[in-house]
Parts: C-alpha cells; structure tokens; sequence
C-alpha cells in the first residue's frame, strides 16, 4: 500500500522561504512521477509542480522563479521548495503519485505578517 506524508508547513512571513517534504513509501519511488498541488480556502485545487522519474520539471507560472521542485529517490523523498512566499501562496499543499493517483495528507502552509 502506497503511502504518502508531507511535513515542513507552518506559519511564515511575506518573502520568506519553507521546504515541504513528500516521503513515499509502499512502492519503488523512483519509477512514479510526483506532483505537489495546492487548495486555497473557497478555490479549487490547483497543480503547482511535477517532476517526473527521469527528473524533469513543470512548475505552474505564478510560482516560476520562487519554487523548485525535486526528488531523492534514494530517500524516498520528493521536496518543494518555496521562496519569496506571498500571501496568496496561502494553501494546504499536497503531494501526490501521479502513476497511483494516490494523494498524501496536506501540510498547511501561512503566509502572513
């Protein structure tokens, strides 16, 4: 059984940074294409970064050049990270196996003065 947990939310202020952790576990991580996806209070979920088994990367235009997305398949790991946070990036962010279609927990993430 797959399962994923995200950690490293938390409060923050405008233009600070935070890195969200993904830990797979249940399936050989290195084959799945990952994704890291957001939900804003009142607003539809949304995709913010994939990175697929071979390393390549996709990140949604309002964060290009703020967050970076990337993998340690030797930890199981796939990590999101953000800079130069804005209040608008205000969301439970979530990991997910985009092979298995299966979704971790959420981790909140405040950005706020």
């Amino acid at each position: 059984q797959v399962q994923l947990v995200e950690s490293g939310g938390g409060l923050v202020q405008p233009g600070g940074s935070l890195r969200l952790s993904c830990a797979a576990s249940g399936r050989i991580f290195s084959n799945s294409a990952m994704g890291w996806h957001r939900q804003a209070p009142g607003k539809q979920r949304e995709l913010v970064a994939t990175i697929t088994s071979g390393g390549s990367t996709y990140v949604l235009d309002s964060v290009k050049g703020r967050f970076a997305i990337s993998r340690d398949n030797a930890e199981n790991t796939v990590y999101l990270r953000m800079n130069n946070l804005k209040p608008e990036d205000t969301a439970v962010y979530y990991c997910r196996d985009g092979d298995l279609g299966v979704w971790g927990q959420g981790t909140q993430v405040t950005v706020s003065s």
